[in-house]
Parts: structure tokens; sequence; C-alpha cells
């Protein structure tokens, strides 16, 4: 365990698994005391818990829908009773739709926008409020927003607002100090992208990088800790693709 987010308090939402708990154990080996937050599954996000307390860290779990402002709301609160105030926000939560933009339903847009536009946005209302100045808020987009394939035309869609968010509230904290930055992963190893794909669909994947692999969660929770450190101070506004130069 290193000491460079010492002193600070991250949260990260969608942090049971995945991308998400690899950024949340992340920050955590750097020393920020961390909230995992998370939609259904207690077991694993007590099992990030666990393995931030492992290493030495400061964790909790706090289940929150973020489709929901008021939930939004009790995670911030949740965090700050626990551990004073808030340093960073990592905007992590998501769902993903794979569907033609033709077959998409009322019900399905309404879901994955509350989901990946209608969290990250009231969430970066809150933090904006309540974050200390010189704050770090970084949100997962995704490459996709940049690539012509077809099926991902809704879930791009979010993720085009998710940068657009981004960017309007980078210059709004600036005078606060805070920095506000989007990752943008490629294809990466989560069970969530292995679903419904065979291993050729996958391979394919993995060719169309200019490394040759696909990515890995933990290759995302670098780049996340990148943006959150001393280091990142003068990077803000920005839209970080961390995809193995995905090509589309």
């Amino acid at each position: 365990m290193t000491n460079e987010l010492n002193g600070k308090t991250a949260i990260v939402t969608g942090a049971s698994r995945g991308i998400g708990k690899a950024i949340a154990l992340r920050l955590g080996n750097l020393g920020a005391a961390v909230a995992v937050n998370y939609a259904n599954d207690d077991g694993a996000a007590a099992a990030t818990v666990a393995a931030i307390e492992g290493s030495g860290g400061k964790a909790i779990a706090v289940k929150a829908d973020m489709r929901r402002v008021a939930q939004i709301e009790m995670l911030f609160d949740r965090t700050m009773a626990m551990f004073g105030q808030i340093d960073i926000l990592v905007n992590n939560a998501g769902v993903r739709l794979f569907k033609p933009i033709a077959s998409i339903s009322e019900a399905e847009f309404d879901d994955i926008f509350a989901t990946n536009v209608k969290g990250v946005f009231f969430a970066c209302q809150l933090a904006a409020r309540r974050m200390a100045d010189g704050g770090r808020i970084v949100n997962i987009s995704s490459s996709v927003t940049r690539a012509l394939l077809p099926n991902y035309g809704g879930y791009a869609a979010t993720k085009g607002a998710v940068d657009q968010i981004t960017r309007v509230l980078a210059k709004e904290l600036g005078p606060k100090g805070i920095t506000v930055n989007a990752v943008s992963p490629g294809p990466t190893d989560t069970a969530l992208f292995r679903k419904g794909k065979t291993r050729e669909e996958i391979d394919g994947f993995a060719r169309s990088t200019a490394l040759g692999r696909i990515g890995t969660p933990a290759d995302i929770a670098d780049a996340v800790a990148l943006l959150v450190g001393s280091a990142a101070g003068w990077i803000s506004g920005q839209n970080i693709c961390v995809n193995g130069g995905f090509i589309a």
C-alpha cells in the first residue's frame, strides 16, 4: 500500500465487480478511504471492502440505485458521515444495451439513460456542491463513441452525453481547483464484456487494438489512479482513451 491518496476519500460507483472493483482496490491501495457503491450484490460489495481492508485500507459498502436522486444523496450522506469529506468521485456504474437502434423500446431507452446519464449527472451535481476544493471527478465513458459499431447506438448515445457533462463541468468547477475528466475504455475483459460473445468475436476485438489484446480492469484502474493523483492536477476537461490503440 502506498500513501499518495492518504487522507482522501473516494466514492466509486458500481464498485462491486469488474472495472469498478479494480478502481476501488487501486484507490484503496493508494491510501484513499473508499465508499464502494453497488446496486444488488451484497456479497460482491463486501468482498471488495474486505480486499481493501485486507491491504490496510478503509472502506464501506453503500447500496444505492444510481437511477434515483434520493439514493445518490444517501450515498453522499453516508460517505460524509463515515469519512468527513469527499475528495474523489468515480462515476463507473452503468448498463449496456446491444440492439439495433430500430429495435430499442422506450422502456429500454429510459432505463439505459437513467443509469448511464441521469446517475452521472446528479452524482456530479452533488459533487459540485459537496466536494472539497482541489477534488477529482472521473467519469467512465467508452471508446464506442468513436467507433462505428452496429448495435451500440443506444449505449454510445449515453456515453456521448457523459462526455459533454464532463467537458462543461470541468469549466464550472475549475475555480474550485476540481478537475473533471473522462476515461474511455476499449474492449475490456469483464464478465459483462464477454457475455454473449463467442471466442472468435473476442479474438476479433483483440486484433482490432494496436497492442493485440483486450484490456483488463487493472489497465483502466491505472488510468483513473493517474487522473486522481497529484501529477494530473493540470489535466481537466479531457477524455482519455484507455484502449490499447483500439481501431474500429
